[in-house]
């Protein structure tokens, strides 16, 4: 991998969809970056019910994260987001993670649901950093290296606008 800044490397990203001649990157990916990591098969289940798949790729086409959303009438799910794992902690995942608030906004959804590992506090302050909070413990939902793990349901409303001293000054 380079020595490029963070900047540089944020300003150079592209999103794509993801197409069924990715998945071997993806999957080396995910393999990488998770200790239980899907598999092809996933990916592929993934593609073929037409759930949004994007990859973020630089501009020579490195893949370097990608999502799968599932889109459930006015909600949308954040089934996967990663980020290759010798990149994480560069902004990459504050990237992806704005890129799909943005996206979630700009097509109306009512609110971005998702489920964590109880464990995996770096993507517990990743979410709650752009607004998600807690909204359930989903009791032995992971796999685990003894028996499961739980995961904690995060939920984004989009419907709710933060409440501003502009706003303050209109009333």
């Amino acid at each position: 991998m380079s020595t490029e800044s963070n900047t540089d490397l944020l300003k150079t990203m592209t999103c794509r969809p993801m197409l069924e001649r990715d998945l071997a990157e993806v999957v080396i990916i995910e393999k990488a970056a998770t200790e239980f990591p899907w598999s092809l098969k996933n990916f592929q289940d993934c593609l073929k019910a037409g759930y949004q798949a994007l990859v973020f790729s630089r501009e020579i086409d490195e893949i370097i994260g990608f999502t799968i959303l599932q889109k459930v009438v006015d909600e949308l799910h954040l089934l996967n987001v990663c980020v290759r794992q010798e990149l994480q902690g560069r902004g990459i995942g504050d990237f992806i993670l704005s890129f799909i608030i943005d996206y979630a906004k700009d097509s109306s959804f009512s609110l971005i649901v998702l489920e964590v590992r109880v464990s995996n506090s770096r993507a517990q302050k990743l979410y709650s950093k752009v607004g998600f909070n807690e909204i359930s413990l989903r009791k032995d939902y992971y796999p685990a290296l003894i028996g499961y793990e739980d995961a904690i349901l995060m939920g984004l409303d989009l419907l709710v606008l933060p409440f501003t001293d502009d706003m303050n000054n209109k009333l």
